[in-house]
């Protein structure tokens, strides 16, 4: 698969995931990419809960994506 189309199909999982409803809640990079744990927010004053869904982000480009999300939702 080409780099361009790693990058775009790690993009769609994560806009799918966001789209849900989910807050990206930690990273672990290391040398072979990133794992983005996403979390569901929810309106009660807990404020996350289940289920969990992780990424293994492996594409630079993906990994400066879900940063700049990251940035937006730390606003």
């Amino acid at each position: 698969m080409s780099e361009y189309k790693e990058f775009i199909a790690e993009r769609e999982k994560i806009d799918f995931l966001i789209e849900q409803g989910y807050q990206i809640k930690a990273v672990t990079e290391n040398l072979s990419g990133a794992f983005v744990e996403f979390e569901l927010k929810t309106p009660d004053s807990s404020g996350y809960k289940e289920p969990v869904e992780r990424l293994h982000i492996k594409s630079a480009d993906a990994r400066k994506y879900f940063s700049s999300i990251m940035i937006i939702q730390n606003k």
